[in-house]
């Protein structure tokens, strides 16, 4: 394998890691949602107003998982869990401006054609 061939395959295997990350109809609204500001579970369910509980739990878990967010709990009565974004899901703030700008320019273009 040649280098034109081993940069392509980097870059192939990279872009499989970050899908793998955010695929899925809820990771990125997730994510955004938290980019204003650390949230509880029902916050971020008000935010994504067609998640179900079951869902948001299993994206969130995702999420903890490969480190984009972090979960906290505070000793209170009742306990409360907040959920922000660690410095790796802040990271994907260039991504994520990028993905808004494509979704515009794309659906400007489905509404003129």
């Amino acid at each position: 394998m040649g280098p034109k061939e081993e940069v392509c395959q980097f870059k192939l295997l990279a872009s499989r890691d970050t899908l793998e990350v955010i695929q899925g109809k809820w990771r990125i609204p997730i994510i955004i949602s938290l980019t204003y500001g650390n949230k509880r579970f029902g916050e971020i369910q008000r935010d994504i107003a067609d998640i179900s509980p079951k869902m948001l739990s299993q994206e969130l878990k995702s999420l903890e998982t490969n480190k984009i967010i972090t979960r906290t709990l505070y000793d209170s009565m009742p306990v409360t869990v907040e959920y922000s974004l660690t410095p790796l899901g802040w990271s994907m703030n260039k991504l994520l401006e990028e993905i808004l700008n494509w979704g515009v320019y794309f659906r400007e273009k489905m509404i003129k054609d």
